[in-house]
């Protein structure tokens, strides 16, 4: 595995799932600085960075405020001078059919989580970024490359993050900056389980199909990977780096793999 040393990190979504995770497993030799809403689990994180070798500064923070995302900056500066990489990984999800949402004001909450976030962020953040060459990464998903059934508002904004590193990576051509887009498939996190129902409330289940779901320690491994390396964007399983390369030739096919994903308690609509 590729290794990344003497590097100041933020990370968002870091309480919990793959931003845990990745925060530990980049812990030895690098500085840290840890973002979510519970500043209890952070800590907790914080301490297992420790121990992996790593100096932490932690700080509360909820991305979907603006002043938030743009403070975080701040403390990551004010605590160890600069930035060398920036991920971007806080995210929310929603299992629901178009139809049913009684709320679309979901779609601006997944937006701010999802999109806004990154954007506050990297603003913020991008001229230390530049001063240090360093790298901006976006966790996205498989859902920010093809379309997912029950999945439109969460397919919608990663599509739109996945639209902005695009964008912005050609923008900084030349400056030393490379933005790494991450998609992965089905990890083994809560993140749909804590993901938003029709009603905007915890929906408490999946809806997909998790048997086979990538562990979240080899989905770390691959991130980290894919940011010593520097890649533009890392698609992970063979079979979503598969799919995505027939999708222009066979999308029919894809629709339905995609529809498939489901699974048949809460994956829920039949075709009319």
């Amino acid at each position: 595995m590729a290794s990344i040393q003497n590097k100041v990190i933020v990370i968002t979504g870091a309480s919990e799932g793959i931003g845990a995770a990745l925060a530990i497993k980049l812990a030895p030799g690098n500085k840290l600085v840890l973002a979510a809403r519970r500043l209890e689990k952070l800590q907790e994180v914080g301490q297992q960075v420790e121990a992996a070798g790593g100096q932490v500064h932690c700080v509360a923070c909820d991305v979907m405020e603006q002043a938030q995302c743009e403070n975080l900056v701040e403390e990551s500066v004010k605590a160890f001078g600069g930035i060398d990489m920036m991920v971007n990984n806080a995210g929310v999800s929603m299992h629901a059919w178009f139809e049913d949402i009684t709320d679309l004001g979901t779609f601006e909450r997944l937006f701010r989580v999802n999109v806004m976030s990154m954007v506050w962020i990297t603003h913020k953040a991008l001229p230390h970024i530049k001063k240090s060459k360093g790298l901006i990464v976006g966790v996205s998903s498989l859902a920010g490359k093809t379309g997912v059934p029950a999945r439109t508002t969460y397919c919608t904004s990663k599509f739109a993050m996945s639209g902005f590193m695009e964008a912005l990576r050609i923008e900084l051509m030349g400056t030393g900056v490379d933005v790494c887009a991450i998609f992965p498939g089905v990890v083994d996190t809560e993140i749909r389980r804590n993901g938003l129902n029709p009603n905007g409330e915890r929906a408490g289940v999946s809806g997909l199909r998790e048997k086979g779901a990538m562990s979240v320690e080899q989905c770390v491994n691959e991130i980290v990977d894919a940011m010593a390396e520097r890649k533009r964007e890392w698609v992970m399983t063979a079979k979503g780096r598969l799919g995505l390369k027939l999708k222009p030739f066979v999308p029919a096919v894809i629709d339905k793999m995609a529809k498939d994903a489901l699974d048949d308690e809460h994956g829920g609509k039949k075709s009319a």
